[in-house]
């Protein structure tokens, strides 16, 4: 309430009555020296009121008024009014013992000169000023009230005032600004010394507050309806308010989106903006009767209202006035017949869209975290993806984060895109910025998948959306900047990399192992991180031995830095995988990976270090995260920081028995990876940068040999031993020899398809130090190994099965452990073997060289003993000769 000075105002001229001074209203000098009080008493239809102002204790001041009018109710009507009547019949019931309400309102029927002309004879509707001066009476006085009322008011410090007019010879009084309605003046004027007394038929009622006013005025039904508690509350508590409130009919100017959202729950700023356009508040009410011909009244808003009177019309910027002075204890209500709304003040927000389309929900939640500038900015251009009411409806109780949470910002902030993004701008596969800021993005925008299907096999080709997954429910509607799409369902924001990856359960392998390190939460939080993560198949296809070493408690370390190779230091979308520039990606775990584009488009990977050959197919699946994204690749990667030697496979194999015979017999250069001692008789024989290939027996295979007298001597054990290294060539598995999916040529240390020969180290000093490969017949892909030439009691020491295996990194990435179920004994052929042979070879060749000399000299002996002789007679041709 603002209440301004005193304005000095001289109520009454109180002075002493004199009987030869007043105006004789009839003979009887009786009833000239009569007081008001004196009338009141003088009629039994005034008992009640007489009554009434006693208890306010306003007799006093009767008395002290000079030439005043009292508008008195009779007792019929003080019995129709459940105020005054309970005053008389329960006393203790007012809410306060000064009586200042009723006090008020008595005042209301007073006034401060006398209306000595008959109201009948009226010919024009008069404005009266009465002794009611309107105040904020709660909470009520304690003071005892003054005997005359004091100029201070809720109307800038003037009174309320009262119409009084005559219709068909009738008098009425309390009528509106036409003359209509009011009280009629039920009985005769009676005129006493200091003032008139006019009987009436009911109790005038004292103007409410304007917001009261508002409520019970028909022709304002539509801002009954939009109207708030917060704004009545304000039209309640401000004092001298001028308001100029459009009526009904005025509101159909505005669009129908505009009411729909004015009549919601979220327009309240709206509605005040409304209100304050055409409120105005001044030191005075500005009654019509103040405008004059012309006035400039500022609003509350800050916009300028021009009124004009002429002619008998009053305008408000152009606007009939339908109707004025609708009185009010804080100000008056004038009806306009138009919104005074100044161009562009109101516009058509993306939020007034969304709540006349049903999606009043989706605003409520934007309203609890303060995202109100999103679906206000009418500058800015933005794609909104809204979820309307009833989809929403079906998340209400669980799906939904708690309304004014950081985790519920988050979730709103990913409907949002900066852009304008109509459908023909779309592109399937494309990744649209949100205006979603991500911490573990270095406070860059996280995207979402768009998925774009066109169907041009039908009459009309149309275009099918998905945004992160969820649908399009009907069109899409362009708003100014701002382009909005109804969804099927609420979009959640990524979450971290190990949470977004463990639903597929294609890469639940690869997640557990992550979960078993003490690096899980860490690489949760990395900033800018690309993760390629493998399939379950790829520890199968790494080979048994070395996914058992990576999973094994003892190799944390290893796997730890396996993991950090999956993981990109940056974050690396599909689309610069595919088409992008670079080839070379640095990780988490401090090394690189090769990236290379094969023709038929595949994308192939390369790790820093494991052995020759070893690649991935990589897979660009685009899996957002809150930290970046997830790709999938085909095989695990092991970086150069994790070394794999044969002594880490055999642990592997738990074959700890092979373990000590090697190192007792002086090979555990082998178990480390590492080239001979100097000086050794193996570096005198060139094989400092040989790889090698350990058949590995396991412990079960080794149980029945008595291995306390096999470990004592040295020269057997290291015979032993030598027989199950295999020298391997640099050029196994080198890359380009195999397929990159050859899993069988790529993860083991031999080609054990090639079912090749291969010497041992045993070799150079045995003729049976070579062993060989071959294929069983059962089983597919099931192999053995034996040695070559043995002729063992059923081969039962000479062969065993090939079991698992795995490749080293150590010595350029080639060799490592093959496991067998049985070992090797060196082969010794016994002496019949031994010695059977070579007698057989000797007897056989002695023989044949005799029975080669045999043979001769039956030929020769043959032609020298064989018969000469000459014919009788001589030769013929000499007879024929000695005829001649």
């Amino acid at each position: 309430m603002r209440l301004w000075g005193c304005i000095p105002l001289t109520l009454l001229a109180l002075v002493a009555l004199s009987t030869t001074t007043q105006v004789a209203w009839n003979s009887d000098a009786t009833i000239q020296s009569q007081t008001l009080v004196d009338v009141l008493n003088n009629d039994e239809d005034y008992s009640s009121l007489l009554s009434l102002l006693q208890k306010a204790k306003l007799i006093p001041t009767l008395n002290k008024l000079n030439g005043s009018t009292l508008f008195a109710p009779t007792n019929d009507a003080i019995k129709r009014h459940d105020l005054w009547r309970s005053a008389l019949e329960y006393p203790n019931s007012l809410k306060d013992n000064l009586q200042e309400e009723l006090r008020q309102q008595l005042f209301y029927h007073l006034l401060n000169f006398s209306v000595t002309e008959d109201p009948k004879d009226l010919t024009t509707l008069r404005v009266l000023e009465t002794l009611h001066f309107p105040k904020f009476l709660d909470p009520p006085p304690n003071e005892p009230p003054p005997w005359m009322p004091i100029p201070e008011s809720t109307l800038g410090n003037q009174s309320q005032k009262l119409r009084i007019t005559s219709r068909d010879g009738v008098a009425w009084v309390g009528v509106d600004a036409f003359g209509k309605g009011g009280i009629e003046v039920k009985k005769q004027k009676v005129e006493a010394a200091n003032g008139v007394v006019y009987g009436i038929a009911d109790v005038l009622e004292v103007p409410p507050h304007l917001g009261r006013v508002l409520s019970h005025e028909p022709s304002l039904s539509y801002f009954q309806k939009v109207l708030t508690p917060s704004i009545l509350n304000v039209i309640n508590s401000t004092s001298e308010l001028t308001l100029f409130m459009p009526v009904d009919s005025a509101w159909e100017e505005l669009d129908s989106i505009e009411r729909l959202y004015l009549e919601s729950q979220f327009a309240a700023d709206d509605l005040l903006r409304i209100l304050n356009m055409h409120t105005v508040v001044e030191k005075s009410v500005r009654w019509s009767d103040t405008f004059g011909s012309t006035a400039t009244l500022t609003t509350e808003y800050g916009s300028k209202l021009e009124v004009v009177v002429s002619e008998g019309k009053t305008t408000v910027s152009g606007t009939a006035l339908s109707q004025p002075d609708i009185y009010a204890s804080n100000g008056v209500l004038h009806l306009v017949s138009s919104l005074l709304v100044p161009p562009g003040a109101l516009q058509l927000t993306p939020e007034k869209y969304l709540l006349a389309l049903n999606c009043t929900s989706f605003i409520s939640l934007i309203h609890s975290v303060n995202l109100t500038h999103l679906v206000n900015d009418t500058e800015t251009q933005y794609t909104i993806l809204a979820p309307k009411d009833d989809v929403l409806s079906l998340f209400k109780n669980d799906g939904l984060p708690k309304q004014g949470s950081d985790e519920l910002k988050r979730m709103l902030q990913y409907h949002f895109f900066p852009g304008k993004w109509t459908p023909k701008k779309l592109v399937d596969g494309m990744l649209l910025e949100s205006v979603l800021r991500e911490p573990g993005l270095d406070g860059g925008r996280q995207v979402m998948h768009v998925e774009v299907n066109d169907d041009e096999k039908q009459d009309v080709p149309s275009r099918h959306i998905r945004f992160g997954g969820a649908g399009i429910i009907g069109e899409h509607i362009v708003i100014n900047n701002t382009v909005v799409y109804f969804i099927s369902s609420p979009l959640e924001p990524p979450v971290d990399p190990l949470q977004t990856a463990l639903p597929s359960l294609e890469l639940s392998s690869f997640l557990a192992a992550v979960f078993s390190t003490s690096i899980a939460e860490v690489i949760k939080k990395m900033p800018r991180a690309t993760f390629l993560i493998p399939h379950n198949a790829a520890f199968k296809r790494l080979g048994k031995l070395v996914s058992d070493h990576l999973l094994a408690a003892s190799s944390k370390a290893d796997l730890e830095n396996v993991i950090m190779h999956h993981i990109i230091d940056g974050i690396e979308y599909s689309q610069s995988l595919v088409n992008g520039s670079l080839r070379t990606f640095a990780t988490f775990e401090g090394s690189d990976l090769q990236l290379e584009r094969l023709s038929n488009s595949s994308l192939i990977v390369s790790p820093s270090g494991g052995w020759a050959g070893m690649k991935s197919a990589l897979y660009p699946t685009n899996m957002l995260t809150e930290t970046g994204v997830i790709h999938e690749l085909s095989d695990l990667m092991i970086p150069r920081s994790v070394e794999l030697n044969v002594g880490k496979l055999m642990k592997a194999a738990k074959a700890t028995t092979m373990i000590n015979m090697v190192t007792k017999a002086g090979f555990d250069w082998i178990l480390n990876g590492t080239a001979p001692p100097e000086g050794s008789e193996w570096a005198n024989n060139g094989l400092g940068g040989a790889s090698w290939t350990l058949l590995c027996p396991t412990d079960d295979a080794l149980k029945h040999y008595n291995l306390t007298q096999l470990l004592e001597n040295i020269d057997i054990l290291r015979a032993l031993v030598s027989q199950h290294l295999i020298r391997t060539s640099p050029s196994v598995g080198e890359s380009g020899l195999f397929d990159v999916f050859d899993v069988l040529n790529n993860n083991c240390p031999l080609p054990l398809e090639d079912l090749g020969e291969y010497h041992t180290l045993l070799s150079p000093s045995s003729a049976y130090g070579d062993i060989v490969f071959r294929a069983l017949d059962d089983k597919v892909a099931q192999y053995m190994v034996g040695i070559k030439n043995a002729r063992g009691t059923d081969k039962q020491a000479d062969w065993a099965r090939v079991l698992t295996w795995g490749r080293a990194t150590t010595g350029g990435g080639t060799g490592g452990v093959i496991t067998i179920d049985r070992m090797l004994v060196p082969y010794h052929p016994p002496w019949w073997i031994k010695y059977f042979a070579p007698s057989f070879v000797g007897a056989l060749g002695v023989g044949s060289i005799c029975l080669f000399f045999y043979a001769v000299r039956r030929v020769w002996k043959r032609d020298v003993t064989e018969a000469t002789y000459e014919p009788v007679g001589g030769f013929g041709q000499d007879d024929s000769d000695e005829s001649l």
